[in-house]
């Protein structure tokens, strides 16, 4: 790290809201530029500096701040250069003259300690020395608190966040509990808490210490889609990560339990800790689930069979017996959930469904856990989708925190709600969801439980089937309009366990043998810049194909192959606006992800149906680069091509490149042609369950690059990470009782 010092010669650019400087310092005779966070700075100023060097392509070198020190001046010359930068509302170059005019060398002094005296100087009143007090004290407040946090390794844009929540108590706050910070501060996690609270002397078996890293313990657990942990592994872990015995750990979850703080339960002979959200989430599920499924509702009074051959005759179809099970099934029980592959005709069903509910005058809601989800439900039947989300109005409050509008006191207006995906929806989404479906509401849950689970808690569409207590159909014939594709055959192989149809001539399903790393990489570049779109001309390269990867790291893994097809879809130009964040080069026209639900940022529509405008980008979407604008610090995505994104350059780290993309973060999606490595890599990431989510994203084409073992050793293996969660043991211990016998 490089140490430099210099006054301010020239700020270029200032944030005001999050602090963010480019600005000019002179050191000796030559003029350094600095960026980063720095709240506080004014020109004039003399500043002490610590930062790394990097090399901006636009702009050159640049030292990037880390930490930050005012040096106060020691001269005449120094001190009246000081208070002439304008740092100080209320005093300017004449004010500063008749300041130093009237103190001298102990104006500083007179600053610190009796501030009251300026209005010995002619031309300050007690209006205008007010203003003076409130934003010298205001500075010196948030130097001293940026100083002494940087000083424990926080970084000086978490040192804003901190003094925004805490204001002029941050210090204070923290020295009462360090841990305070991993809970309510953004981007602080407990390691950052717990190294201030070493150095600041709490104890290793502090009562805060062991309790908030219980949480942290708990908390990455879940992060890993469980609901709970085992109380057993819980005391291993955190007594490990703690340094502390474990009979400390132990101690402390029995004190959090009775404080209510966590909760412990037996399930399925396992001892269970729970956080609360987790916990009431998953009791919300099964009271709803039950009420929805043994709650009258309206008949449809209606030929059911007639109605089904009625569209069978008009979409020129006959139904599979399981197809019509599911039809019936959706007019017959309050809750249904219809699963099956891809062919299986779920589509199609869902529009007969759709078709006889509103001849009924039936009210039908469609919804999505995303947004790619969403737009194919209402491509694929004619009527609006909405991701559950927009659904549910959500809306975000001036603590940044999520709400939704539509809740048990004011619940949809629909008397039959259709999810797609269901297999997507996690533990709390589910929770909120079934908030809002009012009693008497019909509710019919479509996806595919043979996907990969949610990416968030828990593994409720699994859960759900297997409790046994809703209606389930299980789709198992392959539709007529899916018996040409081998996508659909070969999905339908690996599923049960069978090697799928490799390169049958004039099908979509192809594999290419490599048995070189470097070799795989060379082929996918090679087949989505040139082969694949000189095959087929309307499959573009950046919009139609699309590489899924089941790793991140590794020469094949999504940040290496994102990298290299960056370099060959979208190389560097000298027209192309770039930013640089964390080791990823933004550029104009790039392939971007979401990587974590933001429920503050703002969209507006630019194309397709819906509203014109709304809040919320999720992880998953996928869009463009459209702009970079240096001045005003932001970034424009377009999303799915509909939505218009604008990112302050504080919300890109949110960001990553997608010409590649893991298969956990693909699904919900759907694209004409997918391209797949195959080689050995993690057992835990080499099974038949990510096999079959991959190739099940294709509609079109898919080729998979790599190794036949790799091949055959995913379909062999069933393993996967064990979720824990306790829905199903929960449905189960109600519906024993006497009452649903």
């Amino acid at each position: 790290m490089e140490t430099i010092e210099g006054i301010v010669d020239a700020i270029v650019f200032k944030n005001d809201e999050n602090g963010y400087v480019v600005a000019k310092i002179r050191v000796l005779n030559n003029l350094v530029t600095i960026v980063g966070i720095i709240p506080y700075i004014s020109e004039g100023q003399q500043l002490k500096l610590k930062g790394e060097w990097i090399v901006h392509k636009s702009f050159g070198k640049q030292l990037k701040v880390i930490e930050c020190e005012e040096i106060m001046p020691d001269t005449i010359q120094g001190i009246e250069r000081y208070l002439s930068s304008g740092l100080i509302y209320g005093i300017g170059p004449i004010t500063a003259k008749k300041i130093i005019k009237k103190f001298g060398e102990n104006t500083l002094e007179i600053l610190d300690n009796d501030i009251g005296r300026l209005k010995e100087v002619e031309g300050i009143g007690q209006k205008k020395l007010d203003l003076i007090i409130e934003s010298y004290m205001s500075q010196r407040e948030l130097k001293s608190i940026m100083m002494f946090f940087q000083a424990h390794g926080v970084t000086p844009n978490q040192c804003l966040k901190i003094y925004k929540r805490f204001g002029s108590v941050s210090v204070d706050a923290v020295k009462e509990n360090p841990y305070v910070l991993c809970e309510e501060i953004s981007g602080i996690g407990f390691k950052t808490s717990d190294k201030i609270a070493r150095s600041i002397g709490v104890e290793a078996d502090s009562p805060f210490r062991v309790e908030s890293g219980i949480k942290y313990v708990i908390n990455d657990f879940c992060a890993n889609g469980n609901t709970f942990m085992p109380k057993d592994l819980l005391i291993e872990e955190a007594a490990e990560v703690l340094t502390v015995a474990p009979s400390i750990v132990e101690s402390n979850i029995m004190n959090a339990a009775m404080q209510n703080k966590i909760k412990l339960e037996r399930v399925d002979d396992i001892e269970a800790v729970f956080t609360m959200p987790y916990y009431y989430s998953e009791l919300g599920i099964t009271k709803r689930i039950l009420t929805l499924a043994i709650h009258n509702f309206q008949n449809a009074n209606i030929d059911i069979e007639y109605e089904i051959t009625q569209f069978e005759k008009r979409n020129l179809i006959t139904f599979a017996p399981s197809q019509k099970e599911a039809i019936i099934g959706a007019f017959t029980y309050g809750i249904e959930i219809i699963t099956g592959g891809p062919g299986t005709g779920k589509t199609t069903i869902i529009k007969c469904i759709i078709d006889i509910f509103e001849k009924c005058g039936m009210r039908v809601m469609l919804a999505a856990p995303t947004g790619r989800a969403a737009k194919r439900m209402t491509e694929s039947t004619g009527k609006e989708a909405k991701t559950i989300h927009r659904t549910l109005d959500m809306t975000v409050t001036d603590e940044e925190e999520s709400v939704f509008a539509k809740n048990e006191s004011t619940p949809l207006e629909a008397d039959v709600v259709i999810i797609d995906e269901a297999s997507m929806i996690d533990i709390n989404l589910m929770n909120t969801l079934l908030k809002a479906i009012k009693v008497g509401t019909r509710l019919i849950l479509v996806g595919d439980v043979d996907q990969l689970p949610s990416v968030g808690p828990g593994n409720v569409l699994n859960d759900l089937i297997a409790s046994e207590f809703t209606k389930v159909v299980r789709l198992k014939e392959i539709f007529r309009q899916g018996k040409e594709s081998m996508i659909t055959v070969n999905a339908h192989k690996i599923n049960q366990g069978e090697m799928p149809f490799l390169n049958e001539k004039g099908k979509d399903f192809y594999f290419i043998n490599e048995d070189n790393l470097d070799n795989i990489l060379t082929t996918i570049i090679e087949l989505i810049n040139t082969r694949l779109p000189k095959f087929n001309s309307n499959w573009n390269k950046l919009k139609s194909i699309q590489i899924l990867a089941p790793m991140k790291k590794g020469s094949l893994g999504v940040v290496n192959l994102n990298q290299r097809l960056q370099e060959i879809l979208n190389p560097k130009e000298p027209w192309k606006k770039e930013r640089q964040c964390r080791d990823i080069t933004f550029r104009v026209g790039d392939k971007v992800m979401q990587i974590k639900n933001n429920y503050n940022l703002n969209w507006f529509r630019v194309a397709g149906i819906g509203d014109n405008e709304g809040i919320g980008v999720f992880n998953g979407d996928m869009g463009f680069i459209e702009a970079i604008d240096e001045e005003e610090k932001t970034l424009t995505v377009i999303f799915d091509e509909e939505r218009k994104v604008l990112y302050d350059f504080n919300y890109i780290e949110e960001l990553e490149l997608a010409y590649a993309i893991t298969i956990h973060k693909s699904q919900g999606s759907e694209f004409p042609v997918v391209i797949m490595p195959s080689y050995m890599g993690s057992p835990l990431l080499m099974n038949r369950n990510l096999l079959y989510t991959g190739i099940t994203r294709a509609k079109e084409l898919v080729v998979i690059v790599g190794m036949v073992r790799a091949l055959k050793y995913m379909v062999d293996n069933t393993k996967s990470t064990e979720r824990y969660s306790s829905l199903r043991w929960r449905i189960e211990q109600i519906i024993s009782n006497e009452v649903f016998k």
